[in-house]
């Protein structure tokens, strides 16, 4: 893991210089049936701004997902995504989507190519994680199952890392980038509870979480060791 760095939900591959998020469902705010803004747009923009200043990425990877509706795409939804392939642009990164579980009508609203899964030059393998890829990897970068862990009585979204857990190969599972996207407590998970087939065994996973105050990247035991813990 000495190539990742990570940073309020997404990850920094540093050898082929690639920023990974996964899970925007943009949109997630209109869906909510709340009537009063939820600040979804101007939350993703500001926060995937500040992440392309601090890495200077030559790509960003959007693992699945990038939708929130699987049917209906506003107006004001695609002018979100568009605006968010904007800031990728005006940095001189390109803006790379992968196709997860949600996006049965994202080809309608990108004119760019819609991956199901996406290698880099290192080996890597990103897709969303809702199903196999035939596509061996030397690691995989997946989302699709929002994870946060409870400590203390405080939910945070976390990251899940498992070495050589897949077919020999290990695996990072991201939390969801949209702030919106209900994070699911993996404290008590077992294997079966994950929606992922990339998870063959829960309690190998490593919990991360990325602590914005003291921008401090915090690693914890294995979930079945660190479960005894909580």
């Amino acid at each position: 893991m000495h190539d990742l760095s990570f940073r309020d939900r997404a990850v920094f591959l540093a050898g082929p210089e690639v920023l990974v998020v996964a899970d925007l469902h943009v949109g997630r705010d209109e869906a909510s049936g709340v009537e009063f803004p939820l600040g979804e747009r101007s939350d993703l923009h500001e926060r995937l701004d500040r992440l392309l200043a601090h890495y200077d990425p030559a790509e960003v990877v959007v693992a699945g997902d990038v939708l929130h509706s699987f049917s209906h795409v506003a107006p004001s939804i695609e002018a979100s995504l568009y605006e968010l392939a904007g800031c990728c642009h005006d940095v001189g990164a390109r803006l790379v989507l992968v196709a997860g579980n949600h996006d049965t009508v994202l080809s309608e609203v990108w004119d760019g190519p819609v991956h199901d899964s996406y290698r880099l030059d290192d080996g890597t393998v990103i897709c969303h994680g809702h199903e196999l890829v035939d596509d061996p990897a030397t690691r995989y970068v997946v989302g699709h199952d929002h994870p946060a862990i409870e400590i203390e009585g405080r939910r945070r979204p976390c990251y899940l890392f498992g070495e050589g857990v897949y077919r020999g190969t290990d695996v990072l599972m991201l939390p969801a980038f949209n702030r919106l996207a209900a994070g699911v407590p993996v404290n008590e998970m077992q294997t079966s509870d994950f929606q992922s087939p990339f998870v063959t065994d829960a309690d190998v996973f490593r919990p991360i979480v990325y602590d914005a105050d003291s921008h401090e990247t915090l690693r914890f035991p294995p979930l079945g060791e660190f479960r005894r813990m909580l």
